[in-house]
């Protein structure tokens, strides 16, 4: 027996597809000269996200900005250490045109990985020339010399 909670994901997973899914849709439609199908499809794909986004918030899905830079650090590295390298090698060995995508994504994700993982470190600011640093500076101010532990953290 499913639980409420399976089902919230499962109707999460299905709104977003469906979102992505009408966007490509749309943007078809626009090529194939169909201005008010693709309209269509938008507008049919907005309504999409907003399920999805209720569906995310009834399961407690979006937390402090700490929390959802957490969880986006661990959903880029699940991606990037576990599931695109096996389908990247699959794709490879049978020669299947996904391999391009799978190898695109699977560099893109470790990228925004480390980028959330900047973020959550946080931000410093020098408060006599506005530089900004990720993470606790340690040096002077690049710019103006300004003494590490004067950094603002953001």
């Amino acid at each position: 027996m499913t639980s409420t909670l399976d089902n919230m994901k499962d109707a999460f997973a299905g709104e977003s597809q469906a979102n992505q899914k009408y966007r490509a849709f749309a943007k078809k439609a626009e090529q194939d000269g169909f201005a008010n199908v693709a309209r269509l499809f938008r507008t049919a794909a907005e309504a999409e996200r907003i399920h999805a986004e209720g569906h995310l918030k009834s399961m407690d899905g979006v937390g402090t900005t700490a929390e959802n830079l957490q969880a986006a650090i661990a959903g880029e590295t699940y991606e990037t250490e576990v599931m695109y390298p096996p389908m990247f090698k699959q794709a490879e060995e049978e020669g299947h045109k996904s391999k391009r995508m799978f190898g695109y994504a699977l560099e893109a994700e470790a990228v925004h990985a480390k980028l959330y993982q900047l973020a959550l470190e946080a931000v410093y600011l020098c408060p006599i020339c506005g530089y900004i640093e990720f993470g606790k500076p340690t040096d002077a101010c690049p710019v103006c010399g300004t003494k590490p532990e004067k950094f603002v953290q953001v």
